[in-house]
């Protein structure tokens, strides 16, 4: 992305406004990254992460994507989050605690079709790692090196944890589903139902 680096480029030389219009451009993102994780809270998480990338960001190198940047950060702003709302924060494990585990949420989240609410509460029944990593492929259409890069892991990694992550929601779609028909088109539709959760959150 060109334009994100040219906005980075003048933000770290000094120009706050490329930094305002960079934001700008990834709120939404950011914001779909915590809406099916942190609930009420997203929006304080949005702006946390925005300041923790402030704070951070004579240290953006250009070879890295912003948007993969801004990822980390938004990641470790989450992670922070539940450690600090758990007594054995200490002992929280991101590859198995899973968003449902640490924070439940409403059963309503969007559910305007009956596909998109089992996919959201599949996502939230899968390791926490595994959903942002899912979510980082599917929702945004984010490469294995780009998530690597926002994770610190090296590809060959990433895609391993992309094949074993969806193996997972399709086992807890398939266990939570009684409705062949529709357990059979949320998982071959997975890509179609992620774009569908998108559009709602917001593009």
């Amino acid at each position: 992305m060109d334009a994100d680096l040219d906005l980075l480029r003048a933000w770290q030389a000094g120009d706050s406004g490329a930094g305002e219009r960079l934001f700008r451009r990834h709120y939404k993102l950011v914001l779909r990254f915590f809406h099916n994780k942190a609930g009420a809270q997203a929006h304080d998480l949005v702006q946390r992460t925005f300041l923790g990338c402030l704070e951070a960001r004579a240290r953006i190198r250009g070879e890295v994507s912003f948007r993969a940047f801004l990822f980390g950060i938004a990641r470790n702003v989450l992670f922070d989050h539940y450690r600090l709302a758990r007594r054995d924060q200490e002992h929280l494990d991101f590859t198995t605690a899973t968003a449902e585990d640490l924070r439940p949420t409403p059963s309503s989240l969007l559910g305007h079709a009956r596909e998109v609410e089992l996919l959201l509460r599949a996502l939230r029944q899968i390791p926490l790692e595994a959903q942002i990593i899912l979510e980082m492929y599917y929702w945004e259409g984010m490469r294995a090196h780009e998530i690597g890069e926002a994770l610190e892991m090296p590809e060959p990694t990433v895609r391993t944890k992309i094949r074993r992550a969806r193996l997972r929601l399709e086992q807890v779609i398939q266990a939570r589903q009684t409705v062949p028909a529709l357990r059979q088109s949320t998982v071959e539709g997975l890509e179609t139902w992620a774009r569908r959760i998108r559009d709602e959150i917001g593009a």
